[in-house]
């Protein structure tokens, strides 16, 4: 990721207790983060991603570990380049090693591939008042039979206003 794109400048404080807050279990095994500076939201499995990450230090998202090498990233931030689908995708590729699927629709960027020895998908949603919606997956290429699925499934639930 990009310092132009996440725009993150350094606070820390208040919003780390804020970031522990909004997320809370949905259902058995899931939890479901709000972020409170853009209302992303995204549920995925507490059981798999059981390790959470210091919140970043603006408020703009949170991330969480598995213990098994697994990442998940999930911030919102300002579109500050204006950028429309297809640019946001070409902006975004060169971040990654290798993109072996990329797709720009209507409200939306998806991105899969190596990356640094793992496997990604990262999805953005465009939301309103320049906003986007982002999460980004990262695991070790032997598990990828467990979890290519369970990636697009979380991307499914990444909303935003």
């Amino acid at each position: 990721m990009t310092t132009e794109i996440m725009n993150r400048p350094t606070r820390r404080g208040v919003l780390c207790v804020v970031a522990a807050i909004v997320a809370y279990p949905a259902r058995a095994g899931e939890v479901s983060y709000v972020n409170p500076r853009f209302g992303t939201t995204i549920t995925f499995p507490g059981e798999v991603f059981s390790l959470p990450q210091p919140p970043s230090e603006n408020g703009d998202g949170m991330s969480w570990a598995s213990p098994d090498g697994a990442w998940l990233g999930v911030w919102g931030q300002y579109n500050a380049l204006d950028h429309d689908e297809k640019a946001l995708l070409d902006f975004l590729a060169p971040e990654f090693d290798e993109v072996t699927y990329g797709k720009a629709g209507k409200g939306f960027v998806v991105l899969s591939g190596l990356d640094d020895g793992k496997v990604f998908y990262q999805r953005t949603n465009f939301g309103r008042d320049g906003v986007l919606h982002s999460m980004l997956m990262r695991y070790p290429q032997h598990r990828h039979a467990n979890f290519d699925r369970l990636a697009i499934a979380v991307a499914a639930s990444l909303k935003g206003p």
